[in-house]
């Protein structure tokens, strides 16, 4: 039976309640890096003189978290797993004008 994307359950807990772990599969990760735009910056820096919230990197992290969790779905379906557990997030800075964010959690089929 093929797994497609939202049959897959994503827990950040270490199993999934009432369901019990057939097989392990795995890892399963996804990442992307992404750069921050001049434009974005010249409104960022006018953000920073006034205060709040700079909504232009918040979209663009938002958008990078979607893309990571994403990809790590995608790797789960391709390993034919029924859920992904332990799920973690991380980010880092790779240089002044670029952040990488990766998720990535166990795969696992389920009896």
């Amino acid at each position: 039976m093929t797994v497609s994307r939202s049959d897959i359950q994503i827990m950040t807990i270490e199993a999934v309640p009432d369901r019990e772990i057939a097989a392990v599969l795995g890892i399963a990760r996804g990442s992307t890096v992404r750069a921050k735009h001049i434009g974005s910056d010249i409104v960022a820096s006018l953000r920073n003189i006034v205060g709040g919230e700079v909504k232009e990197y918040a979209a663009l992290l938002a958008g990078a978290r979607e893309q990571a969790m994403d990809r790590m779905i995608d790797q789960a379906v391709d390993l034919n797993a029924d859920a992904i557990i332990g799920v973690r997030m991380e980010t880092s800075t790779i240089t002044q004008a670029a952040s990488e964010v990766v998720f990535y959690g166990t795969a696992v089929r389920l009896k």
